[in-house]
């Protein structure tokens, strides 16, 4: 697993010391994401445990998101894990163009593990749209972290304009290389 470290956008959350995130491809075709948020959670608005399902609208609170494209095309997909287990998925046919809803075999299993001062959430899908696609795949790790004040901050690996903006393929900086599964 490689680690990230996600950076805010503008200026950073007092509540929030860091996040970070892992990558890890599992048998070429199962992504796993770990992300660790540490900071004052007393602070923060983190959704309550729920039934793992899909949702819509996750990143309106505080949520975990990935947005992975092919080394070709303009095609990617987006993948949103609540803190409360929900999750949904969409795919893509350019920027912010063609937005559907992204079938999955089955759906991913998300695990929340919360202490006094860091928020864990690991989820692993099973991501047979990508099979078949060309290596790398680029990656886009971030997060939207809201606090009890209704106010939210926008963390990724890089944003690259002047208004956060996590479909911005130039803030896809992670690569994944399964291309000697």
């Amino acid at each position: 697993m490689t680690d990230y470290t996600l950076v805010p956008h503008g200026g950073a959350q007092a509540a929030v010391r860091g996040i970070t995130a892992r990558i890890e491809l599992e048998a070429g075709r199962r992504l796993v994401l770990e992300y660790r948020l540490a900071g004052d959670l007393s602070r923060l608005a983190i959704p309550r445990r729920a039934e793992a399902r899909r949702a819509e609208r996750l990143w309106e609170h505080t949520c975990f998101e990935a947005f992975v494209a092919p080394a070709a095309g303009s095609r990617y997909y987006e993948l949103n894990f609540s803190p409360s287990a929900e999750w949904a998925a969409y795919a893509f046919d350019a920027y912010r163009q063609g937005m559907r809803l992204l079938s999955l075999a089955q759906p991913p299993t998300v695990v929340v593990a919360e202490g006094a001062a860091e928020l864990c959430v690991t989820a692993a899908v099973e991501f047979d749209a990508l099979v078949d696609a060309p290596w790398p795949w680029r990656i886009g790790l971030t997060a939207v972290v809201e606090d009890r004040a209704g106010t939210r901050a926008y963390f990724a690996l890089r944003h690259p304009r002047q208004n956060p903006d996590f479909h911005d393929v130039a803030g896809f900086m992670a690569l994944v290389d399964g291309s000697a599964r």
